[in-house]
C-alpha cells in the first residue's frame, strides 16, 4: 500500500492539471477575427494566430465573420491551454476547439488569419504551418486579395 500512495499521487495530480488543462467556454460575443468572450466575461485570443485589424477593412470583416462561423454565439467550445495563460493584454490564451476541429488552424487554413507564434505557445503550430501553406498556394483569404499586402502585425506598427 505504501508503494501505491505516491502513484496515486501522482495521477491525481495529472487528473488535476488536465482538468486545468481545458475548460468550457460559452460564446457570448466576437470582437474581431482572433478575439472572443464567454459567458464568464472571459475574454479569449486563440493562440498561434493574427487576424487583420478592423482598419483593414475588408478582410477584417471577413475574418471576423469566419470566426463567428467556427465559434458561433451561444455554443460551448473548450479552451485548451498551452504554457501561458494569458497574454499582456489579460485576455485568455487558447487553442479552442469545437468538437474535433481545432478553431485556430481553421481559421488560418481559411486565409483570414496568418500564422503568429510566440514561443513557448506552440503545441499546435505544425498543424497551422500546414494549413498556412495551403490557404497561400491556394489563394484563400487574404492570400487571394490583390490589395492585402500589410500582415496585421505590420498594420498595427504602422509598416506599411
Amino acid at each position: 500500500m505504501r508503494r501505491l500512495i505516491p502513484w496515486l499521487l501522482l495521477l491525481a495530480t495529472a487528473c488535476s492539471l488536465q482538468a486545468q488543462a481545458a475548460s468550457p467556454c460559452v460564446v457570448s460575443h466576437i470582437v474581431d477575427g482572433d478575439t472572443f468572450d464567454c459567458n464568464d466575461g472571459t475574454r479569449v485570443r486563440p493562440i498561434g494566430i493574427d487576424a487583420p485589424e478592423r482598419a483593414q477593412g475588408v478582410a477584417a470583416d471577413s475574418a471576423t465573420a469566419m470566426l463567428a462561423r467556427w465559434v458561433p454565439l451561444g455554443d460551448t467550445v473548450r479552451l485548451e491551454r498551452d504554457v501561458s495563460l494569458n497574454d499582456r493584454y489579460g485576455r485568455r490564451l487558447a487553442w479552442v476547439w469545437r468538437g474535433d476541429t481545432l478553431v485556430n488552424e481553421r481559421m488560418v487554413a481559411s486565409g483570414w488569419a496568418l500564422l503568429y507564434t510566440v514561443p513557448p505557445d506552440v503545441r499546435h503550430v505544425e498543424a497551422l504551418e500546414s494549413a498556412q501553406a495551403r490557404a497561400r498556394k491556394e489563394h484563400r483569404g487574404v492570400w487571394g486579395m490583390e490589395h492585402f499586402t500589410c500582415a496585421p502585425g505590420d498594420f498595427r506598427r504602422k509598416r506599411c
